[in-house]
């Protein structure tokens, strides 16, 4: 993936911007980590250890000016029964974080990946 930090003297904060399929989306590190921290917050229902630690996110992308988060979770099993749920709680966590006004939740890996994602994301 090709990225270019460049930094932001108004602000003075990091902005990265990627330049590949997320074209133009301004990311804050600032943003990215209270989305971090509010997904600390959802657990996998089985083991009761936030998604987070468990290693469960991928990514994370956030862009202030639209105030929107993308979030990839990878869960551990392609038939992990719990893959929705997680991905609902993941979506309600990050849309109360100040900054985010919609999160869009994408599965990886999963054998339903596709209608969970569709399910998550109306």
């Amino acid at each position: 993936m090709f990225f270019r930090v460049i930094l932001n003297y108004n602000r003075i904060k990091w902005c990265i911007i990627y330049e590949n399929q997320f074209r133009g989306m301004i990311m804050s590190e600032e943003l990215i980590a209270k989305v971090r921290e509010a997904l600390g917050q959802v657990a996998d229902p089985h083991m009761g250890i936030s998604i987070v630690e468990m290693g469960l996110v991928a990514d994370i992308q956030a862009s202030e000016k639209d105030k929107t988060a993308k979030i990839v979770i990878k869960p551990t099993n392609p038939g992990c029964m719990s893959a929705a749920n997680m991905a609902m709680q993941a979506r309600v966590a990050a849309e109360k974080v100040e900054g985010i006004d919609k999160a869009e939740i994408e599965i990886e890996g999963h054998m339903m990946a596709d209608a969970i994602n569709e399910m998550v994301n109306k």
